[in-house]
């Protein structure tokens, strides 16, 4: 056991030491990938041996690719956080592309961004095993190429969240959130057991009654989860000298933080058994949402102009989609779609938009891994 441990800790120290310069990060990546394909076909030859799969369903090689895909995503994730701790591990350095130590990714931001990268990985390979089943439709799936496909998926897995978690900045994790909102919605639609549930509302795909309503409801609350540390996080480079500008960064980050909180509430509270609740937070989100975008200009004047006329014309297509459903012209599925998209593409613009404007004082940028730790 202490040979183990041993062991271990070189291994670590070698990644370490990899992950200093923009070079060696893909070479530790790629390390990340080739072992999780070296541990994953083996055990995947055994236990396909002698058998025939199918690509969906229960003891599917699809099924097989994405829950151990799931487990390998969250293994790589902490292997890369680990590899991009800074040495002697002081608390006193900024990591990723944030501000500081006040500022640093806490332990459960880091436990949600992980689980995120395992969602994708478990909802992304089920879905592209559906899509294959319809593309092959009754085709078998023999051991050995069963073995290295499954292994391939495990490796890709490894390499993206590896990379993932060394180059964590606020606009990376933006990208995650819009990958992991669109993987995770697209995987309810395709595992729904109402095919007509697109005549209801977008809700009816987190309804109790649905099959897909875990990774519906899932995605909502690790989604609103990482909007909040996306909110805390990407404001922190912001003025705050005088009050007026510590009172406008506390505004911006609360407007963001009661997005990303009223988000995850929609999918702790389905709207099959909390019909109240779950409009009420869902409409919220839309409110505070306008509210921050109107706001913006008197709290953060400094933004382009351009930009702030961009959320007045999101607010008006919101408010439009609104006037269509009410007169019966859209159904409410088409509106919650459009207003999804239209809010979440806003807050990544956002994001960027801050990101650039505060770069020069070297508050928030894409700081690289070697920077981090060096």
């Amino acid at each position: 056991m202490r040979e183990l441990r041993v062991r271990a800790a070189t291994a670590l120290q070698v990644v370490r030491r990899l992950a200093r310069s923009g070079e060696s990060i893909e070479t530790a990546a790629l390390i990340a990938g080739a072992a999780a394909f070296i541990v994953g076909f083996p055990i995947s030859w055994l236990l396909f041996a002698g058998s025939q799969l199918s690509i969906t369903g229960p003891g599917s090689i699809g099924w097989y690719a994405a829950v151990g895909g799931a487990v390998v995503a969250g293994l790589a994730f902490a292997l890369g956080r680990l590899a991009v701790r800074p040495d002697g591990g002081s608390r006193d350095q900024p990591r990723d592309g944030f501000v500081g130590p006040p500022d640093r990714l806490r332990w459960y931001d880091l436990f949600a961004i992980g689980a995120a990268y395992a969602s994708i990985a478990l909802l992304g390979w089920l879905g592209i095993a559906q899509l294959l089943e319809l593309s092959f439709i009754g085709a078998p799936v023999y051991a050995f190429p069963g073995a290295i496909l499954v292994g391939v998926a495990f490796a890709l897995t490894a390499y993206v969240a590896f990379l993932g978690a060394l180059r964590l900045t606020p606009m990376s994790l933006s990208m995650d959130l819009a990958i992991f909102l669109v993987v995770g919605a697209f995987s309810a639609m395709l595992t729904s057991s109402d095919p007509q549930w697109w005549q209801n509302n977008l809700s009816a795909l987190g309804q109790s009654s649905n099959s897909a309503a875990p990774a519906f409801n899932v995605t909502l609350i690790l989604s609103g989860t990482i909007v909040t540390t996306i909110a805390r996080y990407a404001t922190a480079g912001l003025p705050f000298g005088s009050p007026a500008e510590r009172r406008s960064r506390r505004l911006t980050r609360g407007g963001l933080v009661t997005v990303g909180v009223f988000l995850a509430l929609v999918g702790v509270f389905p709207v099959d058994r909390f019909f109240v609740l779950h409009n009420t937070v869902a409409t919220g989100m839309a409110v505070v949402y306008a509210l921050l975008v109107c706001a913006l200009p008197k709290l953060l004047p400094g933004l382009p102009k351009v930009f702030y006329a961009l959320g007045y014309i999101y607010v008006g297509v919101v408010a439009l989609l609104g006037v269509f459903f009410a007169t019966g012209y859209y159904n409410l599925t088409a509106v919650e779609l459009i207003a999804g998209v239209l809010i979440f593409s806003w807050i990544i613009v956002f994001l960027r938009t801050v990101s650039v404007a505060v770069a020069p004082s070297g508050a928030v940028g894409e700081t690289s891994p070697r920077d981090a730790v060096a």
